[in-house]
């Protein structure tokens, strides 16, 4: 017998509205008596010319290391929330990141992501995974936006500064 409580899917990577994401989606669950699956997806590195030395890269390994980061970031994220204890499996999948929610969101009842992953020359350059999701998941989605802080601002206005 499988688990039908309902599915929050979240996707994490670590970035500040992904952790506000992921705190949304364990009380969105926790409302609907469900459970939440984090996801994170692991690119492996590109290789050019002069990465020769460094080959061969093992996706499983990248996988599996990306999951173990994940875990332990996300339990880092938890430690400080109340209430009841919601189940969290993490999950690394191989791929980019629209692609491995939208696929994972096809048995979730929610899936939640974050406003903006690791900052917006990223975001400008690879196209928004928000959006993406918003876009393609076979499901409702909520984009969370993390609560600005000085620090944020200034790294976002420095990123900008910097991009070309």
């Amino acid at each position: 017998m499988t688990d039908q409580r309902p599915v929050v899917l979240v996707g994490v990577d670590g970035s500040t509205d992904a952790d506000a994401a992921l705190r949304y989606a364990v009380e969105e669950a926790r409302r609907r008596g469900g459970r939440v699956l984090a996801i994170a997806a692991a690119e492996p590195p590109a290789i050019g010319a002069l990465d020769v030395e460094s080959m061969p890269v093992n996706p499983e390994a990248v996988r599996q290391r990306t999951a173990r980061g994940t875990r332990e970031h996300v339990d880092e994220v938890l430690a400080g929330v109340e209430g009841d204890r919601v189940s969290v499996e993490v999950r690394a999948r191989l791929g980019r990141p629209t692609s491995v929610l939208v696929h994972a969101a096809r048995d979730a009842d929610l899936l939640v992501v974050g406003h903006r992953g690791r900052g917006p020359v990223a975001s400008a350059l690879l196209g928004s995974v928000g959006l993406g999701c918003v876009l393609h998941a076979p499901c409702p989605v909520t984009v969370v936006r993390a609560r600005p802080t000085a620090a944020s601002v200034l790294q976002d206005r420095a990123a900008t500064a910097a991009a070309p």
